[in-house]
C-alpha cells in the first residue's frame, strides 16, 4: 500500500462509518476503528482476511460484480449490502466502494470502502410501510395535515366516506368539506388544544361531495418528534352516519306511534258527534222540500262522508290489523295495482315499465292492504308528474318504473317516477299525517301516512329519495320470511 494511500486513510481513522482498504483480490489491508469497535474485533485479526467473510453470504457475489466494474471502469461503485457481525447479527449498510489508483496504474490496486450503518433507516421504512399498509386498509378514514392545516395523506376509507379522491384533497385544507355549521371558536378551539400538543376529541358534521351530510367521531393528535415539537396532525374518524340515520328512523318511528295514539282519541271523539250530525242532515233531506235546503245539505252530506273517510284512515292507522294473513304473489299484486291506476283518464300518457323477479316468493301478507300501499304510491305518482308538466314543460315522457327483488332476507319493491320530485327540507315529513306536497284540496296527506302504517304492521320497512324536478323513488322491504 503506497504512503499517500496510508496517509489517506489515517484521516479516516475516527470517521463514524465503516471504512476499509482492500486489494483487488479483496484482501483487508486497514480497517478503521469504527468497524474494529462495533464488531468487538482486534484490528490485527481483520487485517489479511478477505472482505467477503464480513458480508452477509447472499451479498458477496454482489460485491464481487461491483469490485470487477470499479476495477474495469476505475469509477466508483454504490449499492446496499449487509455486514456480519458477531452473534449472527446483520447490519445494513450502503457501501461506497472507490478506486485509490491512477487509471493508467496496473499495480498496488488498493479499493477504498465506505460502508455507512443504514439499519434504523431501514427498520424507520419497514415501520413506515407497516404503519402505511394499516392506514390504507382500516376501516376508518384516516387524514394527516402538516402543520398549516393541509392534508398530505389520506386513507381509501377517507376518500370512500367523503366521495372525494385523494387527488381532491392533497394539499387542501379539510374546510373544502366544511358544513358551516360551527361557529368560528369551535374550530379555534380545536386548533388551540391540539398546538398545544394536545388530544382533542369531538363530534363532528361534514358535507360529502355530494353535499349529503358526514357525521364523525373525529380524534385529532399531534405528529411529534424526539423533542416534542409538533410535526403534523393525525386524525381519525369513526363514521357515525349510520347511527345518525338510525336514531332519525327510532325518532320518526316514535313520533309515527305517538301520533297513532293520539289519532285514535280524536276518531273516537269526532266520530260520535259526526254521526248525530250525519243523522240530522238525513232527517232534513227527507222531509223537506224546498230545492235549496236538499242542495245545500247534499253539500253537507259529501263533506261529512269526507270527514268520515278520514277518520276511517286514522283508525285503520292506529289499530292493529284485523285481517287474516295469506300467501300472497308480491309480483301478481303489483300488477294489478298498476292496472287499477293505468285505467285512470290522468295516467293515459304515462308509461309503466316493469321489471319484477319472478323468483319471489309468496309471502304471508293483507292482500288488500298491500295493494292499497301499492295504489297509493302510483296515483301519488301520476300526479307528481303531471305536477311537473304543469311547472316545467318537459319533452321526455311520463314514467313510472316499478320493481321486485331479493335483497338479503327481504323482498325489496321500488316505486321510481320523473316527477316534480320532493324538495329536501320536506322529505323527511312525507310521512306524516295530513302533510301533501298537492295543491289545497287535491289531497288529504293521509294516504302515505296509512301506506307507512301498513309497512311497518308487516314488519316492513318503507324510505322515499327525492330531487326536486327530477325524480322520486319509493323503496318497501318486506321481510321474506314469516314473523308473525
Amino acid at each position: 500500500m503506497s504512503d499517500f494511500n496510508d496517509k489517506f486513510f489515517r484521516t479516516l481513522e475516527h470517521y463514524p462509518e465503516y471504512c476499509f482498504l482492500i486489494t483487488a483480490e479483496g484482501t483487508i489491508v486497514d480497517v478503521n476503528k469504527a468497524y474494529v469497535n462495533k464488531s468487538k474485533s482486534l484490528k490485527e485479526e481483520l487485517l489479511g482476511d478477505k472482505i467477503e467473510f464480513l458480508l452477509h453470504k447472499p451479498y458477496v457475489l454482489k460485491f464481487d460484480h461491483a469490485l470487477a466494474r470499479c476495477e474495469k471502469e476505475v469509477s466508483y461503485q454504490t449499492f446496499e449490502s449487509k455486514l456480519q457481525m458477531p452473534g449472527d447479527v446483520q447490519v445494513d449498510v450502503q457501501i461506497f466502494l472507490s478506486p485509490c489508483f491512477a487509471e493508467s496504474d496496473s499495480t498496488d490496486k488498493i479499493f477504498l470502502i465506505i460502508a455507512k450503518d443504514i439499519t434504523h433507516e431501514r427498520q424507520t421504512e419497514i415501520d413506515f410501510m407497516r404503519f402505511y399498509s394499516v392506514a390504507e386498509n382500516t376501516v376508518n378514514p384516516l387524514q394527516i395535515t402538516d402543520l398549516s392545516g393541509k392534508m398530505i395523506f389520506v386513507n381509501q376509507a377517507f376518500c370512500k366516506a367523503s366521495g372525494y379522491s385523494a387527488e381532491e384533497l392533497l394539499g387542501k385544507n379539510p374546510n373544502v368539506f366544511s358544513s358551516k355549521k360551527y361557529p368560528k371558536q369551535f374550530w379555534d378551539d380545536m386548533w388551540g388544544t391540539i398546538s398545544a400538543g394536545q388530544v382533542w376529541f369531538g363530534e363532528v358534521e361534514n358535507k360529502k361531495k355530494n353535499g349529503e351530510p358526514f357525521h364523525t367521531q373525529l380524534l385529532i393528535s399531534p405528529i411529534v418528534d424526539n423533542n416534542k415539537k409538533v410535526l403534523g396532525y393525525f386524525g381519525i374518524h369513526r363514521d357515525l352516519t349510520e347511527r345518525r340515520n338510525l336514531e332519525k328512523q327510532l325518532i320518526h318511528t316514535q313520533k309515527m306511534e305517538s301520533i297513532g295514539t293520539l289519532a285514535a282519541g280524536v276518531a273516537h271523539e269526532v266520530g260520535n258527534p259526526l254521526a248525530s250530525i250525519s243523522a240530522l242532515v238525513q232527517i232534513i233531506q227527507r222531509q223537506t222540500t224546498d230545492d235549496f235546503i236538499k242542495e245545500k245539505s247534499e253539500l253537507v252530506k259529501k263533506q261529512i262522508t269526507r270527514i268520515s273517510k278520514i277518520i276511517r284512515d286514522l283508525v285503520d292507522f292506529s289499530r292493529p290489523s284485523n285481517y287474516e294473513l295469506k300467501l300472497t304473489d308480491i309480483n301478481e299484486n303489483i300488477r294489478e295495482s298498476i292496472e287499477i291506476v293505468r285505467v285512470g283518464k290522468k295516467a293515459k300518457d304515462i308509461e309503466f315499465v316493469q321489471n319484477l323477479d319472478v323468483t319471489m316468493p309468496p309471502l304471508p301478507l293483507v292482500s288488500d292492504q298491500l295493494q292499497q300501499v301499492f295504489v297509493n304510491i302510483l296515483i301519488n305518482a301520476v300526479d307528481a308528474i303531471i305536477e311537473r308538466r304543469a311547472q316545467v314543460p318537459v319533452e321526455e315522457r311520463g314514467m313510472i318504473k316499478v320493481a321486485s327483488s331479493m335483497d338479503k332476507d327481504f323482498c325489496k319493491i321500488t316505486f321510481e317516477d320523473n316527477g316534480i320530485g320532493v324538495k329536501e327540507d320536506k322529505i323527511s315529513k312525507i310521512f306524516e299525517p295530513f302533510f301533501t306536497t298537492k295543491t289545497e284540496g287535491k289531497g288529504t296527506g293521509l294516504g302515505l301516512w296509512v301506506s307507512y302504517g301498513i309497512v311497518k304492521s308487516f314488519q316492513g320497512d318503507i324510505k322515499v329519495e327525492s330531487k326536486y324536478h327530477k325524480y322520486t323513488k319509493f323503496i318497501i322491504h318486506l321481510p321474506a320470511k314469516s314473523v308473525f
